[in-house]
């Protein structure tokens, strides 16, 4: 789904009715590991999509219920009393303005971008769909009050499913970004340990994982001989027992024993990395950020 109508929040509603602005990044708080976690707490968008769904989908029941097309289609027929033949229109303003009208903010920054995207097809829906309607209700002709309250729990619907499993989403990067280490203790020639920053390493350095501590980069054990809890990232239930030539991962929480590790990777080629950046790739959270270093180590490591 494209998302570049989300980037303009709705003035003037609670926090639970914000619009997607908060897609973008706004300064995210530096997590104990010193990373940036970068992502977005998207609790109160599912909170405000889905409450928007259940009160919609309450008001729409009498727009189907007193609408001729459903009654002739299911064979029943609702009672008639003065002002009824007004359930249906009423009913279906009041949906398209508190359950469509995110959508139609949404669209405002595609328009005004002149790049039409799925809040600007949406809008399109639903706006010719009401206006029509409200149209044929004095001129007359059919009007399309159910489907157009249809429509709109079917969106919101949506909106709520995609805006939980981005809040999921975020949830494990943020999870597998705690797992990236500040520091690492880089060993020199003369084999004294050096403590620096774990961006600072490259392919080629030897570093000391000391036990308890986890891997600062992928690599290759030169030197000892310890048990590696791969469980974060592998789902191995147990530690797997790695001595010389043994490659570990960036993350993994290292045993009883120290290790000598020759790094191999570093920064956005670590198999860290990439999971992080398949993840995101895959629940649309990348594509949702403003500005900044758009490489895996930009967004990564930028912070430390």
């Amino acid at each position: 789904m494209d998302h570049q109508g989300h980037d303009m929040a709705h003035g003037g509603q609670d926090t639970g009715d914000q619009g997607h602005g908060g897609h973008a990044a706004r300064g995210a708080p530096t997590t104990e590991h010193g990373t940036q976690a970068g992502h977005i707490d998207h609790t109160g968008h599912e909170a405000m999509f889905r409450r928007r769904f259940w009160v919609s989908t309450l008001l729409s029941v009498p727009v189907l219920l007193f609408s001729p097309f459903i009654q002739q289609t299911l064979g029943f027929r609702t009672p008639e009393f003065p002002g009824s033949s007004w359930i249906t229109p009423l009913f279906a303003v009041v949906v398209f303005g508190y359950g469509g009208l995110p959508f139609l903010r949404m669209a405002v920054p595609e328009a005004r971008s002149r790049r039409p995207g799925m809040m600007m097809l949406i809008s399109l829906a639903i706006g010719v769909a009401f206006f029509y309607s409200l149209a044929a209700l004095f001129i007359g002709g059919d009007t399309f009050f159910w489907e157009l309250v249809t429509l709109i729990d079917i969106m919101l619907l949506g909106h709520w499913l995609e805006m939980r499993s981005v809040r999921q989403a975020s949830g494990a990067l943020n999870e597998l970004a705690k797992l990236m280490p500040d520091t690492a203790e880089r060993l020199t020639p003369n084999d004294e340990v050096q403590m620096v920053p774990a961006s600072e390493l490259v392919g080629g350095d030897l570093v000391l994982v000391r036990p308890g501590a986890s891997v600062p980069a992928d690599g290759v054990v030169e030197q000892g001989d310890s048990e590696v809890n791969e469980a974060m990232l592998t789902g191995e239930s147990r530690p797997v027992r790695k001595g010389q030539g043994d490659a570990v991962i960036t993350g993994t929480i290292n045993g009883d024993g120290s290790l000598r590790v020759r790094v191999t990777a570093t920064g956005d080629e670590t198999i860290l990395a990439n999971v992080r950046c398949q993840v995101e790739n895959t629940s649309g959270i990348a594509g949702q950020r403003r500005g900044g270093d758009r490489s895996v180590r930009g967004r990564w490591l930028g912070a430390r």
